[in-house]
């Protein structure tokens, strides 16, 4: 691959012209993050596999309705895949709540060392109180923590503003701490044991 083509507007543009080479270096690109936010989102690696094969299934069958005017390719990935995550939130929920699908199984967490337990524990509450954050406070914090997108790829994402996606993160990270307390970014929950 010649280096223009790392370029992610010329990705775009090979993908438009059916260049499969292209696909594969934006899946490189993009595909970890966006696997990785999926799973924060939907709780269910299975799933969020699925629904990034789906972000690029998607990218590669619509790449010539890409307009770089309307922002960078990351964009308009990330706006796929958040879509996606809402929808397939949205249905879940409807079918638990018509009783056509149970909910999820919790994950075996057979314990082991003491570091790798306070490791889960950690994480456990973590995700706890991201899932009690206001949706659009999680998936702009996600965005930055999981796919590392900057504050502008995110407003980008979103479809708001640069200073309105600063402040749902400031929200976000407001309403972390509230829920966690001061000593969790610390590592240390609790005085120590006498």
């Amino acid at each position: 691959m010649t280096p223009d083509t790392e370029d992610p507007q010329a990705l775009m543009a090979a993908l438009a012209r059916g260049d499969r080479a292209a696909l594969g270096r934006i899946v490189a690109l993009y595909g970890p993050g966006v696997q990785r936010y999926a799973a924060q989102i939907l709780r269910n690696p299975a799933e969020a596999e699925d629904i990034a094969q789906e972000v690029f299934l998607r990218l590669w069958r619509h790449a010539g309705r890409y307009d770089p005017a309307l922002g960078p390719p990351a964009a308009w990935i990330w706006r796929i895949a958040r879509n996606l995550c809402l929808d397939r939130t949205r249905r879940q929920g409807w079918r638990r709540f018509l009783g056509l699908e149970a909910a999820p199984e919790p994950a075996d967490e057979t314990p082991g060392a003491e570091a790798a337990l306070d490791a889960r524990q950690r994480l456990a509450r973590l995700s706890a109180a991201m899932a009690e954050l206001p949706e659009r406070q999680r998936a702009a914090l996600t965005m930055r923590a999981a796919g590392g997108l900057s504050t502008a790829e995110i407003a980008a994402a979103m479809g708001i503003g640069a200073g309105a996606t600063e402040q749902l993160l400031v929200r976000a990270r407001a309403g972390l701490r509230a829920r966690l307390g001061p000593d969790f970014a610390r590592g240390g929950e609790d005085d120590p044991k006498e």
